[in-house]
């Protein structure tokens, strides 16, 4: 498990592309039957994957966790975004079809990620933040998310917003997470962009053909910096910075939020005019 460390957002108006790719991009989430995680100081966050290939796959522990099983002290949230699967968690076995999302409560055991076809794997998304009281595993499909559209094909923005772990669907300690797809011939993931400074957030862009590429756009909102960021690979975003984004192409995403609110609406956006 790779660690990031936070940043001082005065540091960051020095960073290279490098280095920006570095300490903010995780190029490489799903590997065949490999645990692929990074351990973000960010609101102690861990983003990841697995896809199963061979056979079932069981959730290890870490050194760094400090914890006899993974979710001794943590929550998790998991999105598929590939061929079907299952997750078993303590025995009860979850079927998670692409874009169904499963979150495990605190003091889980045993979590095994398989999939149903080897030639058609799962890819499951992983997303865990620590927590301090135990909610109920439980499954939500992308049909009973909510689906809520928004935007508009005159500003090239709309998309479909799933929500799934937030005070209103699955019940958490303090993971926020869904999902939105872009519809075709829409880029814009969000503009104008906001911050939420009493939270970070995280992104796993997918659904994105492997010659297009999505503008993420990150930094203070006087002072913006953007990353190439291809398929399947995610982002993680400092409470201080904004998060927005334009594809070459539609895509989709998934979001997660950890920190101080639990509120899905808070967020302070900041007028396009003031964007630098």
């Amino acid at each position: 498990m790779q660690t990031r460390y936070t940043t001082n957002p005065t540091d960051f108006k020095h960073y290279d592309t490098d280095r920006i790719r570095r300490e903010f991009l995780i190029e490489s989430l799903f590997q065949p039957d490999s645990f692929e995680l990074v351990y973000s100081h960010y609101d102690r966050m861990i983003v990841g994957g697995i896809m199963p290939v061979q056979g079932p796959q069981t959730l290890p522990t870490y050194d760094e966790l400090k914890a006899d099983i993974f979710l001794q002290r943590r929550e998790l949230g998991i999105i598929n975004i590939g061929g079907d699967g299952t997750v078993t968690v303590d025995g009860q076995v979850f079927e998670l079809a692409k874009k169904d999302c499963l979150y495990v409560g605190l003091g889980s055991q045993e979590v095994v990620f398989a999939s149903l076809q080897a030639d058609q794997p799962a890819r499951f998304a992983l997303l865990s933040t620590p927590a301090h009281r135990t909610c109920p595993t439980a499954k939500l499909t992308s049909a009973d998310a909510s689906p809520n559209d928004l935007g508009a094909q005159e500003t090239a923005n709309q998309r479909t917003i799933y929500k799934y772990i937030h005070a209103d669907g699955l019940q958490s300690c303090q993971l926020v997470m869904g999902l939105t797809t872009l519809k075709p011939g829409s880029i814009w993931n969000t503009m104008p962009p906001h911050v939420h400074d009493r939270r970070m957030e995280a992104y796993i862009y997918f659904d994105l053909a492997d010659n297009q590429r999505v503008f993420h756009l990150m930094g203070h909102p006087q002072e913006t910096r953007h990353l190439l960021v291809g398929n399947e690979q995610a982002i993680l975003s400092p409470p201080w910075s904004i998060h927005a984004g334009a594809g070459t192409s539609h895509y989709s995403f998934i979001w997660a939020m950890a920190g101080e609110n639990y509120t899905f609406t808070d967020m302070d956006f900041v007028p396009l005019g003031e964007i630098r």
